[in-house]
């Protein structure tokens, strides 16, 4: 496959670091969105650059249509293509159901869900145009499973899995996979937001007793990038059963 552009959202930690940097390992060209940590970024951009890669960084609150309207735009006033959305940006705001602040609610779904609808909205315009346009989406077991004290975060990436397969349906026609990947649970900043216990008995329940990696995450969200007749799927990249 040619050396393509990609654009992954919430990119300057955890796994879409790791992706970022296996993209410029290949030669890409990456748009590294954050949010805030901007100097995290900049040093992503770093490195992939002192890879093989080309890089540059955005400021973009993902779940505000105009941030990511200029961020696409960006994108293609510097390189004129993109050839993959990678929707990494998450957050996590953890209660119990009965305590859980409806604030803690909104943040979660509006960075987790509403974030990934409106960028796979403007991206696949210019996918639409291309003719041409791979979506990846980092889902979560939990949107199966669900957890106790992540209702939220559940339910965001439950409603991420059902976007990923409608959004499949409607795009096939125009050459544009979207897919959904549930990376596992990984020892990143994020993961390390959980206590022990849950994270003990996340590993008691994979069959090979042992934590995801965030390099083998982002190696195989790079290959499935590269396919050309994969479409609607979701990929668990742990070991525990679903």
């Amino acid at each position: 496959m040619k050396k393509g552009v990609v654009i992954i959202t919430g990119a300057s930690r955890g796994l879409g670091r790791a992706i970022a940097l296996k993209y410029g390992r290949e030669g890409w060209s990456v748009l590294i969105n954050y949010l805030e940590q901007k100097k995290a970024a900049e040093a992503v951009a770093e490195k992939v650059r002192g890879l093989d890669g080309k890089a540059e960084i955005y400021q973009a609150d993902v779940s505000k249509a105009e941030d990511v309207r200029n961020m696409i735009d960006a994108a293609m006033k510097k390189w004129g293509r993109i050839d993959v959305l990678i929707n990494n940006a998450g957050i996590t705001k953890d209660s119990l159901l009965i305590k859980m602040k409806e604030q803690d609610w909104n943040a979660v779904m509006n960075t987790n869900l509403k974030g990934a609808f409106i960028c796979i909205q403007q991206a696949a315009k210019i996918f639409i145009q291309q003719k041409d346009g791979h979506i990846i989406n980092i889902a979560s077991i939990v949107g199966i499973q669900g957890r106790k004290g992540q209702a939220n975060y559940s339910a965001a990436k439950a409603g991420l899995i059902g976007l990923t397969k409608a959004a499949a349906i409607e795009l096939g026609e125009y050459n544009i996979r979207v897919n959904a990947v549930l990376p596992g649970y990984l020892p990143t900043e994020m993961g390390a937001e959980i206590s022990d216990k849950t994270r003990e008995q996340i590993i008691e329940k994979n069959a090979l007793h042992r934590l995801s990696d965030a390099k083998e995450a982002a190696d195989f969200v790079f290959h499935l990038s590269k396919t050309e007749n994969i479409s609607g799927q979701v990929f668990n990249l742990d070991s525990r059963i679903i």
